[in-house]
């Protein structure tokens, strides 16, 4: 039987920051330094990071990913979310009217997000060719299922396909520690 893999990558919380907004946080003219490159194409971890304030509480050192962005983005796990205080909604990348608001603090000023902060919704990265093999289509909801000692399918995967990105599928932390995924692992892609 010929098993539709994904590669599944844990994501920690993490910010995607505005031009205007990356200024105020640490100054003007400044730009991100590649720290590392990530799977998806021109993504990079930068060496920069900043605190991310809510009514209950501070996460220090969240990491900034580049480029920059049209709007400021932070995505929390559940668990981040309750230590800050915050209801965030679950959304997919991009999707942030009506989010939850935060402040982020950095070495040179602050930026207070009236909106802006979500648990991003679990989903699959695909190029059209490995779309088409999967036999999926953009926006197409899935299952994957896992391996291991805690295995588990994860239901409500939302399919993201162009030509711009690589093949993985995004959890956040909690999702992967709830299902023991440590180091390189895979999933089966199960259409609904």
């Amino acid at each position: 039987m010929n098993e539709n893999r994904v590669i599944i990558e844990g994501s920690g919380r993490h910010i995607h920051l505005a031009q205007a907004d990356l200024e105020a946080l640490f100054g003007p003219g400044f730009e991100l330094e590649v720290k590392k490159h990530l799977s998806q194409p021109g993504e990079f971890a930068s060496n920069s990071r900043v605190d991310v304030v809510g009514p209950k509480g501070t996460i220090k050192g969240v990491g900034i990913l580049g480029p920059t962005r049209p709007a400021t983005q932070v995505e929390l796990s559940c668990t981040d979310a309750r230590t800050l205080g915050l209801t965030c909604p679950l959304r997919e990348s991009g999707n942030l009217a009506g989010s939850a608001s935060c402040t982020l603090v950095g070495p040179a000023g602050s930026v207070d997000l009236a909106e802006g902060v979500i648990i991003a919704k679990r989903h699959i990265h695909l190029t059209p060719e490995d779309a088409a093999t999967f036999g999926v289509v953009d926006k197409e909801i899935v299952r994957v299922k896992t391996d291991g000692e805690r295995s588990l399918i994860f239901d409500e995967v939302v399919c993201r396909v162009s030509p711009k990105y690589a093949t993985a599928m995004h959890i956040d932390y909690d999702e992967a520690n709830a299902a023991g995924l440590f180091g390189a692992v895979t999933g089966v892609v199960c259409k609904k």
